[in-house]
């Protein structure tokens, strides 16, 4: 038998977690800033009372002051989380601090664990991920041009990023470059700490966006002679394609159950202002077209959440799900994008105002069917791997 119940402990977490965003959350979206986020003493005190509550960093173990929840704990909390665009912060869970975080348990040093993972994981610094380049395609890190060259006991960085997630105001960098030029596509590039005060790391800009913003921006970097002592290898030579996979994988189901949570909010919105808003006489839950969105809008969300539990479920299990991560990739950045829409279109003149969370929503949504993976990358990975499976039969 199946059993889609949620067991006690998570249901009563969850509770707890709705609770807060209740009283705490919510009534503080107002007070956040584009591009800069909640005030600094504001989302600190937050920050401290979710602490206290033991409802901090849901995708990190108990030893290292998270929850320690597994995979589908994790998608379960995040769903509540993504309700709120000023949430993840405040729960210890934002990207790309919660990803470059359980990276750092699977591959780095105990030295490094000390100097980098505890103050990440307790919320005390910020950090950045450095893969993505302006010459070269996002979708393919493999082409990578960015260098690491070892001079002795440090290696000599050099190279060109862009939309890197955070990094104004960053403590360190994990920063991708190719340190071994003639190894195979998947083996040349490597993962490595730099610290942003190192000199050589060059923030050139945060590159204006469509979205929300969020804080530390979204920056165009340089690395020219930047110099870091051979020890800030993250993992072993060879291995930055590797890790990059092991931190995107649970990262996209993080991003999958929070789109679930704003995704169902803008659903209840719709819901709410259909049934008091009157036009031609009647409600606007009475007319078949909205009717037929609250509906198709029920069943994509009911379908994205499941996949994504799925996806879940097996990764707590210690199986492959790459595929069912491609799946809920671009299945729910598109039910994501259609919700948010129809719900703006439901509010009419104010849903394109910023009275409601919606118009936001829709602008961070967009963003989805490109970050981690744009969804035709995604959908070529899915078609190959089931072929894959059909190749024998001819």
């Amino acid at each position: 038998m199946i059993d889609f119940s949620i067991p006690p402990e998570l249901e009563a977490t969850r509770e707890r977690v709705a609770a807060f965003m209740e009283q705490h959350v919510y009534p503080n979206e107002g007070k956040m800033v584009e591009d800069e986020g909640l005030p600094v003493d504001l989302e600190r005190d937050l920050q401290r009372e979710v602490k206290a509550q033991g409802l901090w960093a849901p995708n990190l173990p108990l030893e290292w002051g998270g929850m320690g929840i597994g995979f589908i704990g994790q998608a379960l909390v995040n769903e509540i989380i993504g309700r709120s665009v000023i949430a993840p912060r405040i729960f210890g869970s934002a990207a790309p601090d919660a990803g470059n975080a359980e990276l750092l348990l699977i591959a780095a040093t105990p030295a490094q664990k000390d100097r980098y993972l505890r103050p990440l994981a307790a919320g005390e610094v910020r950090s950045c991920f450095a893969m993505t380049e302006p010459e070269v395609a996002g979708s393919d890190p493999t082409g990578l041009r960015t260098t690491a060259v070892r001079d002795g006991d440090e290696w000599v960085i050099d190279g060109h990023k862009w939309f890197i997630s955070g990094a104004i105001g960053s403590a360190f960098a994990i920063v991708m470059a190719v340190t071994d030029t003639a190894a195979d596509s998947h083996s040349r590039a490597s993962m490595i700490l730099v610290p942003t005060e190192t000199p050589g790391f060059n923030i050139i800009r945060a590159v204006p966006v469509m979205g929300s913003g969020g804080v530390g921006g979204h920056c165009e970097i340089r690395f020219e002679n930047c110099r870091v002592p051979v020890s800030n290898l993250l993992g072993e030579i060879g291995q930055g394609f590797k890790l990059a996979q092991a931190r995107l994988g649970p990262g996209r189901i993080q991003h999958c159950m929070r789109w679930v949570g704003a995704a169902e909010r803008s659903l209840e919105m719709m819901c709410r202002y259909a049934l008091k808003r009157q036009s031609f006489g009647e409600p606007l839950s009475k007319k078949q077209t909205i009717q037929n969105w609250i509906a198709d809008s029920t069943a994509e969300i009911n379908a994205f959440r499941l996949m994504t539990l799925n996806a879940a479920w097996k990764l707590d299990r210690g199986e492959d799900a790459r595929i069912e991560i491609s799946v809920i990739k671009f299945f729910g950045a598109r039910v994501l994008n259609d919700v948010i829409d129809r719900a703006i279109q439901v509010h009419g003149a104010l849903g394109y105002s910023k009275d409601t969370p919606l118009e936001m929503f829709y602008r961070d949504a967009r963003a989805a069917r490109i970050y981690d993976g744009p969804d035709e990358v995604h959908r070529q990975v899915v078609a190959h791997r089931v072929l894959q499976t059909f190749k024998h039969e001819f």
